[in-house]
């Protein structure tokens, strides 16, 4: 059965945020709560099943920008038992920020088994038996709005954070366990990045190894060139 991703409310703080957009309102029901903050990827929210994906309408058509993560669920797909799903980020295209050193074009952000998404750590473990990356954690701890507000976002390389619990929980709860910040002005391009030309982000050191994790074809002098073993470089 195929499942849309649910909406995540802003965070009180969050200066991006717009009239449409759903916020958290009264007390946080992450309090007491330990969380773990993952750095928001601008891209497009994407889900992979066993047997297939779609972006966050379940009916999204053919997109250049989503042939990539398609050969990624052919790869993976058998790895996804029945009934579970991957959501994530597919940040093959550029959208409003530039990457240059990404880990793969694909990240995962959390794993379904029906509707209960799992804990975040086993999230992560069975991401990475995918060949899957996680986005980067940028502070885990009992919740607290004061760190959490202390937290720099460089606004020109980063579109923001996530929180959400650590332990799991179940789809009903989604809006009081999850929320974002998100930068000021995040859409800052004239033309959607879906009536653009596709520019594909970059790929940094680590992505050999993500790629043949996932069942890739190895590339190998970027495999040797990740692991410290390439061709040292001309005496001078």
């Amino acid at each position: 059965m195929r499942t849309h991703y649910p909406r995540t409310a802003h965070l009180p703080w969050s200066p991006g945020a717009t009239s449409d957009d759903v916020r958290v309102s009264g007390p946080s029901a992450l309090a007491g709560r330990e969380v773990v903050v993952t750095e928001k990827l601008d891209g497009e929210n994407t889900t992979l099943y066993a047997d297939g994906l779609h972006a966050r309408s379940l009916d999204s058509a053919h997109h250049p920008s989503r042939a990539w993560v398609k050969g990624l669920q052919s790869r993976i797909g058998s790895g996804i038992p029945a009934g579970r799903r991957v959501c994530g980020e597919n940040v093959y295209a550029r959208h409003s920020l530039a990457y240059e050193d990404l880990d793969s074009w694909f990240y995962g952000f959390s794993v379904w088994d029906g509707d209960h998404c799992l804990d975040w750590d086993r999230t992560v473990r069975f991401l990475r038996r995918l060949g899957v990356p996680s986005p980067r954690v940028l502070w885990r701890g009992v919740y607290d709005e004061r760190a959490l507000r202390r937290l720099r976002i460089d606004t020109t390389r980063q579109e923001g954070y996530v929180v959400r619990t650590v332990a799991g929980f179940e789809r009903e709860d989604f809006g009081r366990y999850v929320a974002k910040w998100v930068r000021g002005g995040h859409v800052r391009t004239d033309t959607h990045w879906m009536y653009a030309p596709v520019v594909p982000n970059g790929l940094g050191p680590t992505a050999p190894l993500w790629s043949a994790a996932s069942g890739s074809e190895p590339d190998v002098p970027g495999l040797l060139g990740a692991l410290g073993l390439g061709p040292e470089p001309a005496a001078g």
